[in-house]
Order: C-alpha cells, then structure tokens, then sequence
C-alpha cells in the first residue's frame, strides 16, 4: 500500500519493496528488513528509517492511548472512545473491529494492531479530522514485532495477562514478558493492580482494581438486572451505573473511566456520568435472543471462557465452542476444562479450522473433559447451535463463545460467510 505524501521530495511511501520506484521511499520496519535490496533493485526514491517517519504523519499532534491484554482490550478502548465523545472531544479508535473515527466507521476489521506506517496514516487521518485522541489496541504480536515503534503515547493500559498467543510465543513466560516489555519506559501507565502477572516501571504509574488498594478503586458494586459501582480516587466517591454485565465487565470499565479521567482532568463524577451511556461492543455478551435467551461472546480463552460462564452462572448453560486452527494447542483442554465446569451441557464444534483437521481440535478440548456425558460433538458449526437451542428449556440460556460479531469462518485459507448470530436468528426466525 501506498500512501502519498504530496509535501515530501518523494511524492509517495510504502512497506513493500515491491511498490518502490523513483517518487517512492522505502519504510525500513524490523518486519521488512529482508527485503531492502529489494527496494533499491526497484529505484526507490530513498529508504527511511520507521521511527523518522512518525513526524510526517503529525504523531506528536494528537495524544495516542495504548491498550493492552489478554481479554478486555476491544471493551476497553471502545469505552473510552465513546466516554470521550460523550464528554466534547473528538477521537478516534484503531483495534479489532476496525477503524473509527467522530462516531464514525472509516474502516472495517483488520489486525488488532496493524502495521506501522498504517497505523500511522490513521493517526493522519485522525490529526487532519481534527481528533484530540487516538486509541488503539496493542496485541503481544505487535510488541514483539515492534509495530508500535515511534509511537509516543500519552497513557498505556495493561487490562489482564491470561494464556493466550502460545503458537507464537512457545512459553506462557515469553508472553508474560512481551505484555510486560510495553510499560518498562518512564511515560504515563495504568495498571491492573488486582493481575499479579503485571511487572511495570512504577515511575508515572497509576492502577485499578477491586480486590487490592489502588489509585482508583471499586469499594462496592451490584450485578444485578444491571451492573452499578461506586469508585473511589482519593477524597473522591463517585457512583456509576452501567448496561454491561459480568464481573470481568467490571474491570473493563474501570480501567475506562480511570484512563479518561487522567486523559481529561475532568471531575470524576462527570466521567461516571457518562458511563451509562455505553452500551457495549457488539459480539461481546450480547443477546441475540431473550425468550429464548442466547448470548453470543467472542471468548476463546480458558480465562475468557471462565468470565463469561461466570457471569451467567446463576443460570443452567448450553454451551456451543470449538477453538481456532493453527493456533495455541496447549489452551484447548483448558478451554474444555473450564467449559465442563461451569455448563450443564456442551456442544463442542468447529470454530476457524484454518489449515487443521477440525475433529483433531475437538479431540484436544475433549482431552481437558472429564465427564463426557454432557458433552455432544458436531463438527457443523450450524448443526450444533441447532442441537443446542433444540435441546433448550424455558429457564436454559444458550452460550456461543469463540466468534463474536465475526461474520466468516475460516476453512483452509478461504473465509466463507458465517455469522453465529444470524446464525441463531435464522433457526429461531427472528427477523
């Protein structure tokens, strides 16, 4: 991809050396490296270097949040954005579901965090929009394979350190100390205080938490038919109510309003003014249906599995997964561990298979599965949100975990159209 720069000697840059010729500069990444011949065989212009690259793009113009973790991540910023809009700023947010900018999509999904000089053009595009924030998501890829790089950013977030990534990382240690490596510099953080994985500079550093004293501390909460909390910062007690359920919800939120608060110096109480008025990410526990009731999430770790059932769990549960091809295989006993634990029945399917065998997949979660009586296995991911809502009774609440809001499945290298919700609409004739 190309992105031109009309003020520049060189009337356009890119990533790929390939794209290189005369009015083209090559962008040195850590990522391309390899491929600097490349681009001078192709008479590029001239080779930049990534970090000389952030001033064209006006990076030092806008004030960027960097928020990552295990689970929580697209709730997060997608709660700060809209605590920011809702307060008179403009902003805009990069992650999961894509790129958005003043309450408005500019682009759909991509990559949690895209590449460098993309994620640069959105800051561009954010700066010419006028934005006073950007927010992104920052995966344990990205820190890795340094996508952050030049990036000066005015608040890093660290929501929870889970398992996670393990086909890319080998070792639940390297990831840990991937998350770490990203609040290891003196700027402003925001920490988790209740994750024990968490290791940080402390200069600069503000935390959130429930269970442990913090800066900014729930002292009380309800999760009831909706989910309200008092915080405290301070000589500050501030209450707050909110449409999100779940207990982990009550982090995500927390680290929200903590992070827009010391991004705005405005009063606590007008934050948690706000705060009613998200009503969540799409695909994260959202009821597709209510009689009968079935909730679709995008949970597809041990830990993000054991939060959302956790949530639910004064009711009975008909649980429909699978888990991800060509991925971690170390966390899909687990998966099916926890699953068993806290479902009255599962369905265990095909997620995104990618290039594996999906009865394979399922083999490994079975692994993790003591009592296999509650457990059906249909390998049609369709079949088995059938099975579950067939087999439903009135006071039953159908789980489909894994997929979210995505609107594909991925077979082999090709993404055919599937969308768990519509999915459920379909069958229960929902219109």
């Amino acid at each position: 991809m190309k992105i031109e720069l009309p003020e520049e000697d060189f009337k356009y840059i890119t990533e790929n050396s390939r794209e290189c010729d005369k009015e083209t500069a090559f962008v040195l990444t850590p990522q391309n490296e390899k491929y600097l011949q490349s681009a001078r065989e192709n008479s590029a212009h001239s080779v930049i270097n990534i970090k000389d690259v952030a001033k064209l793009f006006g990076v030092d113009k806008i004030k960027i949040v960097g928020i990552t973790g295990t689970n929580g991540k697209t709730t997060t910023a997608s709660a700060i954005y809209s605590f920011l809009l809702d307060l008179g700023y403009k902003a805009a947010m990069q992650g999961t579901r894509g790129f958005f900018m003043n309450d408005e999509t500019i682009e759909g999904k991509s990559l949690t965090t895209p590449s460098v000089l993309n994620t640069y053009r959105h800051i561009y595009q954010a700066v010419c929009a006028g934005c006073d924030f950007f927010i992104m998501e920052v995966s344990s890829h990205a820190i890795a394979q340094k996508r952050v790089e030049g990036l000066n950013f005015e608040l890093k977030i660290l929501t929870n350190i889970t398992q996670d990534h393990l086909d890319f990382h080998k070792t639940i240690g390297e990831y840990i100390a991937t998350k770490n490596s990203f609040f290891q510099d003196d700027g402003r953080k925001l920490i988790n205080k209740d994750e024990p994985k968490a290791s940080f500079s402390i200069k600069n550093t503000f935390t959130y938490g429930i269970e442990n004293p913090s800066t900014y501390r729930l002292i009380a909460y309800s999760l009831n038919s909706a989910t309200s909390g008092i915080i405290q910062h301070f000589k500050d007690v501030v209450p707050f109510t909110s449409a999100l359920h779940g207990f982990f919800n009550l982090y995500n939120l927390m680290a929200a309003v903590s992070a827009t608060h010391l991004l705005t110096g405005k009063k606590l109480e007008d934050v948690a003014a706000v705060v009613d008025n998200f009503a969540g990410v799409s695909g994260r526990m959202e009821q597709v249906s209510e009689v009968p009731n079935v909730i679709v999430d995008f949970a597809h770790t041990p830990d993000g599995i054991q939060q959302v059932l956790n949530a639910l769990k004064e009711k009975e549960l008909l649980v429909v997964f699978g888990a991800g091809g060509d991925r971690d295989r170390s966390k899909r006993p687990l998966m099916g561990r926890v699953a068993a634990s806290l479902a009255k029945k599962l369905y265990i399917t095909s997620d995104n298979p990618r290039n594996e065998d999906p009865q394979d997949i399922v083999n490994d979660i079975l692994a993790g599965i003591e009592d296999k009586a509650i457990v059906n296995v249909e390998l049609n991911r369709k079949k088995a949100i059938e099975m579950a809502l067939s087999d439903q009774r009135d006071n039953e609440v159908v789980v489909i975990l894994g997929k979210g809001d995505e609107t594909y499945q991925i077979i082999y290298d090709e993404k055919f159209p599937f969308d768990d919700r519509e999915v459920v609409r379909e069958l229960l004739k929902i219109k």
